[in-house]
């Protein structure tokens, strides 16, 4: 019995496994001193789909510290974040999503950059440390990273989780030529928006779906 006990609950983890990694979201950027050192004057992070299916993200909400689903702030814009696909998520306007990509890459409709908006009162990235905490249209929490104080001199990096890890504390700065962050052209500020994840993620992120199914085998032999 206790044989069989211990391969149903492997099973069981195997399934619980598969499905995060079919559908994980992750925070995997964010840039608190946006708002008073960008020309862009809005915060703004990044979301990743490390999984391997498209998640829809309709209802999703935004919140700082607080984490109260009912105080956050609708995602808008995007109703769908592709397998690997990153998207950036920016306080203001559709106006504020143009400027961005501007800011960034030139252009307020640069190919292949995808950028969401959320806009409301009861919100704002402190500089001095905080959270962000993403609820999906039920209102259970999908991920959340905190952070500390943010760079407070130019160029001004953004907090990089390229390794997409859930429930922490980001200290990480991006640094240009690292996990694709570069310097945008007026020498100001530091990030990879937008950017997929590098190959050696999405190993360590299956990596685990191979190790149980090697516990099953043996288990099995």
């Amino acid at each position: 019995m206790r044989s069989s006990l211990s391969l149903s609950a492997l099973l069981s983890a195997l399934v619980l496994t598969a499905t995060a990694a079919t559908a994980q979201v992750r925070i995997t950027e964010v840039a608190p001193w946006s708002s008073g050192n960008s020309v862009v004057s809005a915060d703004w992070f990044e979301l990743t789909n490390f999984g391997t299916s498209a998640v829809d993200i309709t209802g999703w909400k935004v919140d700082d510290n607080s984490n109260a689903f009912g105080s956050a702030l609708a995602l808008t814009g995007v109703s769908s974040i592709g397998a690997g696909q990153s998207v950036v998520f920016i306080e203001g306007s559709a106006a504020t999503a143009g400027s961005f990509l501007s800011n960034w890459f030139g252009s307020p409709s640069f190919a292949g950059v995808v950028v969401g908006t959320y806009s409301g009162s009861g919100i704002g990235f402190g500089t001095g440390g905080d959270a962000v905490n993403i609820f999906n249209a039920a209102g259970a929490l999908q991920a959340r990273v905190d952070f500390g104080a943010s760079d407070a001199s130019s160029p001004y990096q953004t907090f990089d989780n390229s390794a997409g890890l859930n429930n922490v504390t980001l200290s990480t700065l991006s640094t240009a030529g690292t996990n694709g962050a570069f310097v945008i052209a007026s020498g100001l500020e530091i990030g990879s928006p937008s950017l997929v994840p590098e190959p050696e993620t999405y190993a360590m992120l299956l990596a685990g779906l191979g190790l149980m199914g090697a516990a099953i085998r043996r288990r099995q032999a």
